[in-house]
């Protein structure tokens, strides 16, 4: 009740300071009549009429990863944009939920796209199941706060202002209301497109992806509601960094839709609250890149960057089918943190582009000859020995956390968890439980095509490893099947060295 009264004491105070007077926004309508204007007091009423009379039509808004149709204006409206706060309980991750502050009650909020020189007109509304105030700042906007000010809102209220998009771009959205990353950090941004007048660039295929880093009390993928961690915004160590508001938004079955042939326009923004984002898509050169998303055009682009409170346009064509993975490179976000999409683009292959695995053999280096490393003489003995042998089910266990901390755990996460869309979980899994001959099968033939785990569909690929002895195997696959929550279970030697041997 506290927060809720002092909230309304700030909003009455914005109140008061809009009624103060001020001066008419057109001063030389105020002139006395025998007075002849100037030119530049002409060209002011030209601009005050045409504004006036400009066209009132509703903006077309969309949810991620659809991105608004092209403007094909060839002149100034007064775009009407309603925006709606909503605080709500939504999935992080699999098993993780997280209260997310939203514009439009998804993260990001609806990417909106005008033209430059239109009327922005802005209905801001905060609903009265909100605990706190909140407010909206346009990077597009050319005033005070971008209009954080003119549109704080407490809760159960609603705000209007609205400003000129005076010059093109893509610009992050965002809350400003105190204490600001907090509100950020809890999904509070999106995009606006201002087109320039003469268009963009024609492209088949339009998507809107925002990266944002959130901070749990709860370690990356810990189950249940979590709360926001202020310490760790501050430290600036999120457990989450995704795209879209959740990990997974935009892999597997939600990817992206290409084919082959068409060019794809990724419209990339930040939300932050901290992170720099090094953008990439695995696979592809971008042949565009709108540099901070302004007038500076970049080509041949591998990795961009896009900083917090920031974007990035970004065209290239899709000339190969396959799985394209959209990723952070600072790489330990996305294979432990969260941040991979795809791209499906389906399509004829073109062998001259790409061939593909062509043949696949030893590799010998020094014209062949296979040679040793000198070693001392109890090193010599050391390493007759071999590795080490588990001599019961225990050791094997703890020998296997060795060998899956060397060999598993940058695809399948500390947790067993996996990627998703990309890398199937060892947790609970009802894939490996049904069957460890699964397990032995993956690690030493590899394995490719679709296969159905916990109820998600995967169709990524496995290389054999093949190196590895018959004891290290057993070892990895009984740590696994004696940890991450499945249901127990010993893997030996033998049961390797016979699996090998079977067709």
């Amino acid at each position: 009740m506290k927060l809720r009264t002092l909230a309304m004491l700030i909003a009455t105070t914005f109140a008061v300071a809009a009624c103060a007077p001020q001066a008419p926004a057109n001063q030389s309508a105020t002139q006395d009549k025998t007075t002849a204007p100037t030119n530049d007091n002409k060209k002011a009423a030209e601009t005050e009429t045409a504004v006036a009379d400009l066209p009132v039509i509703d903006a077309v808004m969309t949810h991620a990863p659809e991105a608004p149709p092209p403007v094909n204006r060839d002149h100034a409206a007064r775009v009407k944009v309603k925006i709606e706060v909503q605080e709500k309980v939504m999935q992080l991750s699999d098993g993780v939920e997280y209260k997310f502050w939203t514009f439009g009650g998804q993260v990001p909020g609806q990417m909106i796209r005008v033209r430059e020189g239109d009327i922005v007109d802005v209905e801001f509304a905060n609903r009265t199941d909100s605990t706190v105030p909140h407010n909206i700042d346009f990077h597009a906007a050319t005033g005070p706060g971008g209009g954080a000010e003119a549109s704080f809102t407490a809760p159960g209220h609603v705000s209007n202002f609205s400003f000129k998009a005076l010059q093109p771009g893509l610009y992050i959205y965002h809350c400003a209301t105190a204490p600001v990353g907090m509100h950020i950090a809890n999904g509070m941004y999106g995009l606006i497109l201002v087109e320039p007048k003469e268009g963009l660039p024609k492209v088949d295929r339009e998507y809107y992806v925002v990266q944002g880093d959130f901070y749990t009390k709860g370690k990356y993928g810990e189950r249940g509601l979590q709360t926001f961690d202020m310490e760790k915004a501050i430290k600036e160590q999120p457990e989450y960094v995704v795209f879209n508001g959740k990990v997974g938004s935009i892999a597997g079955d939600n990817a992206l839709k290409a084919k082959v042939g068409e060019t794809v326009r990724l419209f990339v923004g930040n939300g932050g609250p901290n992170l720099v984002s090094s953008f990439h898509v695995i696979g592809e050169i971008f042949d565009n890149v709108h540099v901070e998303a302004g007038s500076l055009v970049n080509q041949n682009v591998q990795t961009t960057l896009v900083p917090a409170g920031g974007a990035a346009m970004i065209d290239f064509k899709i000339d190969v089918p396959g799985t394209y993975n959209l990723v952070d490179h600072s790489i330990f976000r996305t294979f432990n943190k969260g941040a991979l999409g795809q791209i499906k683009a389906e399509g004829a292959e073109n062998k001259n582009i790409y061939s593909g695995k062509i043949t696949e053999g030893v590799y010998q280096v020094e014209g062949g000859a296979i040679q040793e490393t000198p070693m001392s003489a109890s090193e010599t003995a050391k390493a007759a020995e071999g590795s080490p042998t588990a001599k019961n089910k225990e050791d094997r266990i703890r020998l296997g956390e060795i060998g899956y901390k060397n060999n598993c755990l940058a695809c399948h996460g500390a947790e067993g968890k996996g990627v998703e869309g990309a890398f199937p979980p060892l947790a609970n899994s009802d894939y490996l439980n049904a069957d460890p001959k699964r397990g032995i099968h993956a690690v030493t033939r590899g394995l490719s095509g679709e296969i159905t785990v916990n109820g998600k569909k995967y169709n990524s690929v496995m290389p054999a490893l093949a190196t590895l002895p018959d004891e290290y195997v057993a070892n990895i696959l009984t740590y696994v099947l004696n940890n991450f929550g499945n249901k127990g279970g010993e893997v030996t030697p033998a049961d390797v060295s016979e699996y090998r041997k079977s067709k």
